[in-house]
């Protein structure tokens, strides 16, 4: 078989792949509840809830404990993965945002001078991180 065909055989990969697309598409509409529009380019932005990140690497290696076993490498790899991928997008990336913040506030109070902003929404709460987790764990539960 091609390795194209086997790669589209792999539904633990594209139930992975689905869940992150699952998770973007989930925050149209928790931002059409939260402020009453769509705001469409929300679908390729970091950050908000839940993480698409999150939703990734959680459905992986439930793909890969359900498929594997879980007492096998495999899913002990994924699950560290899992756990680095999660820990920067709560921790190091969301410290960064802040840090944009400030610093993008500097540059307009003290001097007072236009420039592009930094990005702010880098990362995720807690909470964000925990619901695309859980988003990513049944999504595979279900569909594998």
């Amino acid at each position: 078989m091609h390795p194209v065909g086997e790669i589209l055989d792999n539904q633990v990969l594209l139930i992975a792949l689905c869940s992150s697309l699952t998770a973007q598409l989930l925050k149209l509409f928790i931002e059409l509840a939260q402020f009453g529009k769509i705001r469409p380019k929300v679908i390729f932005e970091t950050g908000g809830m839940p993480s698409s990140h999150s939703a990734l690497v959680s459905a992986l290696a439930t793909g890969i404990g359900r498929t594997q076993g879980w007492d096998t490498p495999q899913f002990a790899i994924a699950t560290v993965f899992a756990f680095i991928v999660m820990y920067d997008a709560a921790g190091i990336r969301r410290a960064a945002g802040k840090q944009a913040k400030v610093l993008n506030q500097i540059m307009v109070e003290v001097f007072e001078e236009e420039h592009d902003p930094l990005k702010e929404l880098l990362g995720h709460t807690p909470a964000q991180v925990v619901a695309g987790s859980i988003l990513g764990i049944l999504l595979m539960w279900v569909f594998l």
